[in-house]
């Protein structure tokens, strides 16, 4: 079923590109032809995908035999133990990251990890992953070379007129609705951890516990960097909510300039996301630890804050910050850049904040992730390194899906 999913979106994307392709020959009746098409097929592809998730979310919230799940995780153990690599399937991952998202316990380790004196290696306190990575769309993209989401960039258009006027004359054409395509292809993302020798000491169950929270939170914490701002290459492969581009080299995000924090500031990015005709729904502010500080240091001229900022105690890193009725949920994102610390520059702009609904990101998953332990590389402090490979990619996939929070370049000296 997800084969013929994927099979209809690449015959829907072909068909859009058949469209603009007619309408840019003024071919009008074999357009409307073409649209009428692509409407029939994305009827189907919604019956298909309401099929998929539904089977996903049985998948994810399916408990399996307590007895199954140690037996698998010795036999997994057993081969780190021995020097082999573990493949996860990207269904794993997918639910390992849904666990996450759903787990107060998890929140901070992905997994329950073995307890006992003197057997357990402490994490620091904080020693989290930015919760962006459980906010965005995962999609398991698994066998393929790359994936295109289309997505609508402008509407159809209406025409209106004095009926006495347009009586007997042929109407007014219509704007014609656009759309754009997302491209998400793999990127490889390579995972280092290390720890303590003494980890083998457990049994192979929690040894593959330990092995596995520690090597999916690195990845986790690389992903959340690339979410944010794509891979760093002049063309990239996997693209990040700051440089989200569709194929014909547009952005797909959209930017509002800011100077500095002030009691102004969720008013820019709030009035800034959605349309003309409403406001953007299930928006999260991402934000820096330190902006957000400067957000909360903010005072009226009686000295009371003008935000309130509540923080969630199963999961500090995110929270919710309270303007006057407004009540926005936002999100620690360490891999931002503060625009409390930034300075306005002649050469270019800097883009700090993101305000936005993450599920109009996706995070596609291309095939499995493994992880294996290599004694050599630390040997005389006496840790294991923990290797983990997998290939990621992502993009947005809603036009305007993101504000950017942009401090403008400065003025050049005349």
């Amino acid at each position: 079923m997800r084969r013929k999913y994927n099979d209809l979106l690449a015959k829907r994307a072909g068909m859009l590109t058949e469209a603009e392709t007619l309408l840019k020959d003024g071919k009008h009746e074999d357009y409307k032809s073409k649209m009428a098409e692509i409407s029939n097929i994305n009827d189907e592809i919604t019956e298909v995908k309401a099929l998929i998730d539904e089977q996903d979310r049985q998948f994810l919230e399916r408990k399996e035999d307590p007895k199954e799940v140690k037996d698998k995780a010795a036999e997994r153990g057993n081969i780190l133990m021995k020097g082999g690599s573990i493949a996860l399937s990207a269904q794993e991952v997918r639910k390992g990251l849904y666990l996450a998202s759903k787990s107060i316990t998890l929140a901070t380790t992905t997994l329950v990890e073995p307890t006992g004196a003197g057997r357990n290696i402490r994490d620091g306190i904080g020693n989290m992953v930015s919760s962006i990575i459980d906010q965005v769309y995962v999609q398991d993209l698994t066998g393929m070379g790359s994936f295109l989401e289309p997505y609508v960039i402008s509407e159809l258009d209406a025409k209106g007129g004095k009926v006495s006027t347009n009586a007997g004359k042929a109407r007014t054409a219509s704007s014609d609705p656009t759309f754009g395509v997302a491209k998400i292809s793999p990127y490889e993302l390579n995972t280092t951890s290390y720890v303590d020798r003494n980890i083998s000491r457990l049994s192979p169950a929690g040894y593959y516990d330990k092995i596995y929270g520690m090597a999916l939170r690195a990845m986790r914490r690389k992903a959340c960097g690339l979410i944010a701002n794509g891979d760093g290459q002049a063309s990239p492969d996997m693209y990040g909510i700051k440089n989200a581009k569709n194929v014909a080299g547009s952005a797909i995000f959209a930017s509002v300039d800011v100077t500095a924090i002030d009691e102004n500031i969720l008013d820019e990015l709030f009035f800034a996301y959605g349309s003309d005709d409403a406001i953007g729904q299930n928006a999260r502010l991402y934000l820096t630890k330190a902006d957000l500080k400067a957000i909360g240091k903010l005072r009226n001229n009686d000295k009371e804050r003008v935000f309130k900022i509540r923080y969630d105690a199963g999961n500090p890193n995110i929270g919710t910050i309270e303007d006057g009725g407004t009540v926005i949920p936002y999100t620690i994102l360490p891999d931002l850049t503060s625009l409390s610390g930034a300075t306005q520059s002649t050469s270019a702009a800097i883009q700090t904040m993101l305000y936005g609904d993450p599920s109009n990101y996706e995070l596609g998953l291309f095939g499995d992730f493994t992880v294996r332990v290599d004694e050599s590389i630390k040997g005389e402090e006496r840790m294991l390194t923990i290797l983990g490979d997998a290939m990621v990619g992502g993009n947005l996939i809603v036009d305007k899906g993101f504000v950017v929070a942009t401090l403008p370049k400065a003025a050049s000296g005349g």
